[in-house]
């Protein structure tokens, strides 16, 4: 009898550069360039990188794992905080050979294959005025952030990345290509603008473009006092919709346009986005350089791609790492934020606070997969680590720092989260959103093929 070891050598032996796209196999030129990510700590070894050119390869490899028991891996960016676009042992189905743009200048939409990154779209519209939101990193793939949500640099403006969801191409676990918008499979449609990758591959996705020529936006850098975190995050509230903010709250890295007597010192590291004229950004940041003399001021008029961090991201720094929402910073939690921080023992703690609202929260909690339509601030906490042997101490730590924090909003996004369990999922998709994915993951890939993620198993009964 054919175990599923037997299965292995033979299902990769029947792999043909022309039907299922670029092979690459343990000991290719090229192979841990292809099985590397983002994340630190993680060395997933697939059986085969596959690297199909267009929808019907990518059906023909998920036919392939299909038949064959081969677990299946989908890599748009490689940005997944625990790695799920490698397989261990099994098919990684590499998006990285699709990344044509077609762009409807007229219409202001565009038609954008999934293994295209974040700043090469943005660099692709800019050339015409016109932007789609991501997030904030260049080399983050369009499929991954787009399917958990898309919480970027224009969340207040233009809300999120799924907002400006118009339509999609998608391999579902049967090997159908299908077509997806509110008139053609809605239920798949409404699942995909947040329920992540649990559904099929998606090839292809149709964005909403929007007229933006330039950004005032840039890093802004004050001393971190109690004070100054409040009257950041009530700033931020209080904005324009125009305006976006980042806030990381640091000890200061050596950076020469940095005083040196801060450095290592609590610091507001911003990444301040006003999606509109410099005149107008520079009226709706004066409230922010006014709450303590600026360190660092490095906000100008920029095209829109100027907002990626140069050089995109190499780390490769291992992290413990929490997402969670907040209602209100308040002098007693940033009180807390600074002493948890300085109690870490981690190479560099961070805690970043993003404030939403604007036009993420008009959207109605029902219209897509994604819930948090009314959360208010989210908060991300990271403690960077080089030692495999520290990472329990530095999780605790990060646990513990969370579970203070913790108020009444118990949502999570699902694109920041890392290994956390089937409560936490559950958490991403409230007031009865989970159950409606479960019971469309039912129809589109009911013996969840599509499980490497932040897993939304189907329905039974």
């Amino acid at each position: 009898m054919t175990t599923f070891i037997d299965r292995v050598p033979a299902a990769i032996d029947r792999l043909d550069p022309g039907l299922h796209g670029l092979i690459i196999m343990p000991g290719d030129p090229g192979y841990d360039a292809a099985r590397a990510v983002h994340a630190g700590g993680v060395d997933h070894r697939p059986a085969v990188v596959i690297r199909p050119g267009d929808a019907t390869q990518v059906a023909r490899v998920v036919t392939l794992a299909r038949e064959t028991g081969l677990e299946l891996s989908i890599r748009s960016g490689g940005h997944s905080g625990v790695g799920h676009g490698v397989s261990n042992g099994g098919i990684c189905l590499d998006l990285a050979g699709m990344r044509n743009l077609e762009i409807d200048v007229e219409g202001r939409t565009a038609w954008v294959e999934t293994g295209m990154k974040a700043g090469e779209h943005a660099i692709a519209t800019s050339a015409h005025g016109l932007v789609t939101g991501f997030g904030d990193t260049a080399s983050v793939g369009i499929g991954g952030i787009t399917l958990g949500g898309g919480v970027g640099y224009l969340v207040r403006k233009h809300g999120l990345t799924v907002d400006d969801l118009l339509a999609a191409e998608i391999v579902t676990a049967d090997g159908a290509i299908l077509y997806a918008d509110e008139d053609h499979h809605p239920d798949l449609f409404w699942a995909i603008r947040g329920g992540g990758g649990n559904f099929g591959v998606a090839t292809r996705l149709r964005f909403r473009l929007h007229q933006l020529d330039r950004v005032y936006g840039g890093l802004l850098i004050l001393p971190a006092t109690p004070e100054a975190i409040v009257s950041f995050v009530t700033e931020a509230q209080a904005a324009p919709e125009e305006l976006s903010t980042i806030a990381n709250i640091m000890p200061a890295p050596p950076m020469p346009f940095v005083p040196e007597e801060h450095h290592g010192r609590p610091v507001i590291m911003a990444t301040m986005c006003y999606a509109g004229p410099a005149e107008a950004g520079e009226r709706a940041l004066a409230p922010f350089r006014a709450i303590a003399r600026p360190l660092a001021d490095l906000v100008r008029a920029v095209p829109y791609p100027g907002m990626y961090p140069p050089g995109g991201s190499g780390a490769r720094s291992m992290a413990a790492a929490t997402t969670m929402f907040v209602d209100r910073v308040d002098l007693a939690v940033a009180g807390n934020i600074l002493g948890r921080m300085e109690s870490s023992t981690a190479a560099m703690t961070v805690t970043q606070l993003r404030v939403l609202g604007g036009a993420m929260a008009r959207v109605p909690v029902t219209a897509t997969a994604f819930a948090h339509r009314r959360s208010r601030v989210m908060v991300n906490l990271t403690a960077v680590h080089a030692d495999p042997a520290e990472a329990g101490e530095h999780a605790a730590w990060v646990a513990a720092f969370a579970a203070s924090l913790r108020q009444d909003d118990p949502g999570v996004y699902v694109n920041f989260m890392l290994n956390e369990g089937e409560e936490r999922i559950r958490a991403a998709y409230p007031g009865g959103a989970y159950e409606r994915l479960a019971r469309i993951k039912a129809r589109y890939d009911p013996e969840n093929l599509f499980r490497l993620n932040q897993n939304i198993p189907p329905a039974t009964g």
